[in-house]
Parts: structure tokens; C-alpha cells; sequence
């Protein structure tokens, strides 16, 4: 007043004025990403209907498309859906953010710190420098086995369903029994899945007696290339009902090759790529999977092998078991899962964790579920995707370590179940992010504790003349009565 300013006045004004702009910058950023969410969504489905109209389709065009969509329990083309559009890795837009960096430094610094230690270790040990990888080459033998079955499958992959399936497009439009013409040829599909794809890996792997890592790399190869032409048998079978007239477009096996590389199980016949290859960006993500690799392998030697080494030699008690089990949370768990981190719920951690997997079981597993049995059966569906989830990785876990534990079954099919209805989008806040990071972090502690003690188990304590019996009985629990 009379030309003096109060200037303890004027800073409290623009400290109360900041506060209410911080409480209400929430607000305003959930109203403009609502708005920008729903900007997009028009927009892709604008872009959807566009591209339903192209010729490029694995499907008929327009006639047959409205014919389809007239009918209210039609199965819908398998094209309509999944939309892929160009966009930067998650990963590369939160390491622009230098707090988001800092971390990503500290992972590999701590990395630094394992190799100085296994070096100095070593030193001290046995008087000279060396960095040991016996692990390693072990879980990794075989190779030459592995890359010629990792060959004749990816060749029959290429030459068998390919031209199954242009023998069919080529016979459906003159055929005058199109629904036996394409039974026919599926069941050839599936003859193939199940001999070439499904029998002749498991039996190298087995039979080769393969290590772990490499018995991996077959397995998992062997199920991604099932599901992989599961799109083409799934096209059969669409097919079988006839609901398409004229002739059917087919891609070329370029189209299907780049399909067969690419990081997805949902078949386009074009993806949004780079105008150029940046090699530079490649070399990067290279060395980050080798980096991770020998974190892995630094972590498992001196932190988890030590403890289960120890654990296999005591009789097994329920103090040992708990011991054990939070011992093995932490080391491996920031290595087993991806943009997950923010999920307040099981049901939306299991759309992010594995978005390939995911996309491949709702497209075709639980649509297809729906299409056949109708719209009132979505938690059956449900179950049954859960079901079939759950059997596919202890099969892989089953064939990769030797022996039949099933232990990640039960808690996917059991407990994931149960956290998928209770734990869902309805819950909503930090409480139920720090519930689902505890959950997940005594379920890793369960699964690698529990396989890794029945692994020592059958290395200490053999069974001469196994019979099938022997691979199903967990060895672990009686284990300390044979040494």
C-alpha cells in the first residue's frame, strides 16, 4: 500500500499458487490423455476400415466381408484386429528420461562389479585371472545338434505349409465340396504339426540328451513354429465353412518368410518397418542380449547355485523350503518380465507381460472359443485359455529340465486364475500394485526354488533302471533318505 510492496506477501501468493497448479496438473493430464486415447482409437479404426478394403488380404474381398458381418455369430477374418502401426520401443522412449537412464547405468555397473569379483575370486583362489564360463558351455552344449534341428525345422516350416496352403487356394475356387477340400488339407496341417512339429524335436532333445539351455532353444523354437502355422491352419478352417465365394489371395513367400522372422504370431501380409536398417541401433540391442545373458549367468553362480547346492544336501524341511524361496526372489526377478511395472491388476499384467503370447491366445484361442460356443461363455473361455497356457509351458519346462514337476501349473492354472477375477480392472491405485509386485515376487521365489532343488535332487541321487514312474515323483522330497 501507498506504493510499498509486502514482498512476504507476494512469495506466500505464488507459493499458494504453484500448490494449486501442482493439484491441478493430475487432473488436466488425465483429461488431455482421455481426450488423446480417444483421438487415436477413431483413428485407428478409421485406418482398420480402410484397410479391410484393400486387396491385400488373406480373405476375399468386400462381398464376402459384408456377408460375414451380417451374421451376428460369424467368425470374424482372422486380419480383423490386430493393428500394427510404427512406434518406438517403450524401453527407448523411457531411457530418454535421465532418471529412467541412471538406472539402466547402475544394471550395468553392477554387472562390472560381478566380473571384478569373479576375477579377483579366481585370483585369490587359484593365484591367476581367469573367467570361468563352465556353466555356460554346458547349459549351451550340443550346438551343432541344436542349429541342424533348429534347420530341418525352420526348412519344413518354409516348404511344407506354404505349399499345402497355395494347393489349397489353388483347388478351393473350382472345387465342388470346398468344405471336404479343406478338411482335407488341414488335417494334412495337422498330420505335419504333429509329426514334423510336434514328435521330431521333442525326440532330438530327449534322445540327444541336450542341456538345459539347448534343449530351450529347441523347445521354444518348436512352439513358436506351432503357432506360427497355426494361422495358416486356422485359415482351413475358416474356410471349411463356406461362407466365401471366388478365389482367395495368396501371399507371397516373402510375405511369409519375413512373417516366420518376425517378432509376432499374428500373420499381416505387410508390417510398418524402417525406411533403412540401423545398424548402429542393432549392434546396441545385440550387446544388451549378450549383456543380460552373462548377468544372468553371474547372478545363478554366485548367488543361486551356492544356496541350492547347499539346500539339496539338507533333509527336507519347511524351514529350508521358506529359506530358500525368499532367497531366490530377488536375484532373478528384474530379468524375467517387461512393461508390466504399472499393472494394478492380474489381468492387466497378463495382456503386457507377454504381448506376442497374448495377442496369439486372444485371437486365436479365446475369439475363436466365443465364435464356436457364443458370447455367454467368456469365463469358460477364459479358463480354457488359462488351461492350455499353463499345460504349453510345463510341457517346455517338463522336456528342458528332464522331469515332470508341476509346479509353475498349478500356481498359473490355480492361483492366476484366481488373482485374473479378483485382482481385475476394477482395481484401481498404488495398494494394489505393491499386492501384485508381493504376489509375483513369492511366485518367482516359488518356481525357482522348487525346480532348481528337484534338479540337484536327480543329480544327487540317480535312479538306476528309471521307470515312467520315476520321472513323475518329485525326487527332492526323499532325496536326504538315499545319501
Amino acid at each position: 500500500s501507498l506504493g510499498w510492496v509486502d514482498v512476504d506477501h507476494v512469495i506466500t501468493r505464488k507459493m499458494q499458487l504453484i500448490a494449486e497448479a501442482e493439484q491441478l496438473k493430475p487432473a488436466f493430464m488425465k483429461e488431455v490423455d482421455s481426450h488423446f486415447t480417444e483421438f487415436v482409437n477413431s483413428l485407428v479404426a478409421k485406418s482398420a476400415l480402410l484397410d479391410s478394403s484393400s486387396p491385400a488380404s488373406l480373405f476375399p474381398a468386400s462381398s464376402a466381408e459384408k456377408e460375414l458381418h451380417k451374421a451376428k455369430n460369424s467368425r470374424a477374418p482372422p486380419e480383423h484386429g490386430k493393428i500394427f502401426t510404427a512406434r518406438r520401443s517403450l524401453l527407448d522412449e523411457l531411457f530418454e528420461v535421465s532418471h529412467i537412464r541412471t538406472i539402466y547405468h547402475m544394471f550395468i555397473a553392477l554387472l562390472i562389479v560381478f566380473i571384478l569379483s569373479t576375477l579377483l575370486v579366481d585370483f585369490i583362489d587359484e593365484g591367476r585371472l581367469v573367467l570361468g564360463f563352465d556353466l555356460l558351455v554346458f547349459v549351451f552344449g550340443k550346438f551343432p545338434v541344436v542349429f541342424c534341428t533348429w534347420l530341418c525345422m525352420f526348412s519344413a516350416t518354409v516348404v511344407v505349409p506354404y505349399n499345402l496352403f497355395v494347393w489349397w487356394a489353388q483347388g478351393y475356387s473350382s472345387s465342388s465340396h470346398r468344405a471336404i477340400h479343406s478338411f482335407f488339407y488341414g488335417m494334412l496341417f495337422t498330420l505335419f504339426q504333429i509329426a514334423g512339429l510336434g514328435f521330431g524335436p521333442t525326440y532330438v532333445a530327449v534322445a540327444y540328451a541336450l542341456p538345459p539351455a539347448s534343449r530351450f532353444i529347441v523347445i521354444l523354437e518348436q512352439v513358436k513354429t506351432e503357432l506360427s502355422v497355426k494361422r495358416l491352419q486356422s485359415v482351413l478352417l475358416f474356410f471349411y465353412f463356406p461362407l466365401f465365394p471366388g478365389t482367395v489371395h495368396i501371399p507371397r513367400i516373402s510375405q511369409y518368410l519375413y512373417f516366420l522372422f518376425a517378432p509376432t504370431l499374428i500373420y499381416r501380409d505387410n508390417y510398418p518397418r524402417n525406411p533403412t536398417i540401423r545398424w548402429g541401433y542393432v549392434a546396441t540391442k545385440f550387446a544388451q542380449v549378450l549383456g543380460s545373458l552373462f548377468y544372468a549367468y553371474y547372478i545363478f553362480v554366485r548367488l543361486c547355485i551356492p544356496q541350492f547346492h547347499n539346500s539339496s544336501q539338507e533333509t527336507f524341511n519347511l524351514r529350508g523350503l521358506v529359506l530358500c524361496i525368499f532367497n531366490s526372489i530377488l536375484p532373478v526377478f528384474p530379468l524375467c518380465f517387461q512393461d508390466w511395472w504399472n499393472s494394478t491388476s492380474y489381468a492387466n499384467y497378463y495382456r503386457t507381460w507377454n504381448v506376442v503370447v497374448h495377442d496369439w491366445l486372444y485371437y486365436y484361442a479365446y475369439r475363436d472359443f466365443l465364435w464356436f460356443f457364443g458370447k455367454k461363455f467368456r469365463a469358460a473361455a477364459m479358463l480354457s485359455v488359462f488351461t492350455v497356457s499353463a499345460a504349453v509351458h510345463e510341457y517346455v519346462l517338463s522336456i528342458c529340465f528332464g522331469f515332470f514337476y508341476p509346479v509353475l501349473f498349478c500356481l498359473f492354472s490355480c492361483f492366476g486364475v484366481v488373482f485374473n477375477f479378483t485382482l481385475n480392472d476394477r482395481r484401481k491405485g498404488p495398494f494394489w500394485n505393491v499386492i501384485m509386485w508381493t504376489s509375483l515376487f513369492l511366485g518367482q521365489g516359488v518356481i525357482i526354488c522348487l525346480y532348481s532343488q528337484e534338479w540337484y535332487a536327480r543329480q544327487y541321487c540317480p535312479t538306476e533302471n528309471p521307470t515312467f514312474l520315476d520321472y513323475l515323483k518329485p525326487r527332492s522330497w526323499s532325496c536326504h533318505t538315499k545319501m
